[in-house]
């Protein structure tokens, strides 16, 4: 499991300019099970991702195609973590 956090490095002007094909990205990932949740920070100097892939290298290709990287519209922190305890049982099988 992984973290994404982003952090704009473009006024909000520019980052709306591309939210509508980040959102598009989000919608792909999703459906493809990359994804398991996401949304701006508040206040808005980023947003989160929470990626369920297998490997660093796998978070890496699926950050690739954000048009937020592509156009450098962000900077991406990236945490590895090990989920251990869940607010309800059927969240671990979602994440597994």
């Amino acid at each position: 499991m992984f973290i994404a956090i982003l952090t704009y490095k473009k006024p909000l002007a520019e980052v709306d300019r591309f939210l509508q094909a980040h959102r598009d990205y989000l919608a792909e990932h999703y459906a493809a099970g990359d994804l398991i949740a996401s949304g701006p920070q508040t206040p808005r100097i980023g947003g989160v991702i929470m990626i369920k892939a297998e490997s660093r290298a796998a978070v890496d290709s699926i950050i690739a195609q954000d048009p937020f990287h592509i156009n450098s519209i962000a900077n991406y922190q990236i945490v590895e973590f090990t989920p251990t305890m869940f607010c309800n049982p059927t969240l671990s099988d979602l994440l597994k």
